[in-house]
């Protein structure tokens, strides 16, 4: 039975989820099964496959090959000859265009001495005579393709709260919006200036 093999495993991926990398500033990296699936004949069939999805966040110095090892090497996974691999996203957009990449998000930091980071530290002081909080998000932003991929320097910087990110009931207040505004006003003049 495909579903009894996967038993152990889960649990494995439950105990790994709690020693993996950790980075003074992003803090630890996360692993959660996210799904899973199984064919059968039918209700009343011994399962022939069952498969999970791994929601891995890397944490700074972790790579997903490593990743993957980590969970290829846990013992219920090889006395299942599981296969662990990474997928693929290949959906078409609206328009049909099918741009296949793999479901990588790669972590990602700009140290707080970098120039960029210097620049948006410069405007908000600017605008407004104080140090703003330099910080992380704790939730995924295109930064992994730009910086993570790329590595072209980005920040973040937003209206809203962070615990609203990316939630159904998100809300951001006009008060954020404007001084948002402001900063991305001076952003380009305090970049010029910091180069």
């Amino acid at each position: 039975n495909a579903i009894f093999k996967m038993g152990p495993i889960l649990g494995e991926l439950q105990e790994l989820s709690q020693r993996l990398g950790y980075d003074e500033f992003l803090g630890k990296g996360t692993l959660t099964v996210s799904e899973i699936f199984f064919t059968s004949p039918s209700r009343c069939a011994v399962a022939d496959s069952c498969a999970v999805s791994i929601d891995r966040r890397l944490t700074w110095g972790e790579t997903w090959e490593g990743a993957l090892d980590e969970i290829r090497a846990l013992p219920a996974v090889q006395k299942a000859n599981a296969v662990v691999s990474m997928y693929n996203y290949d959906r078409p957009s609206w328009t049909g265009l099918v741009y296949p990449t793999e479901c990588y998000f790669p972590t990602w930091k700009v140290e707080e001495d970098h120039f960029t980071v210097k620049a948006l530290v410069n405007a908000y002081e600017g605008l407004f005579g104080k140090a703003p909080v330099v910080d992380k998000w704790t939730f995924s932003t295109n930064g992994v393709s730009i910086m993570g991929r790329h590595g072209i320097p980005v920040i973040g910087f937003g209206p809203g709260k962070e615990p609203e990110a990316h939630a159904p009931n998100e809300k951001t207040w006009k008060s954020h919006l404007v001084t948002c505004a402001a900063m991305y006003a001076a952003i380009p003049l305090s970049w010029l200036a910091t180069e």
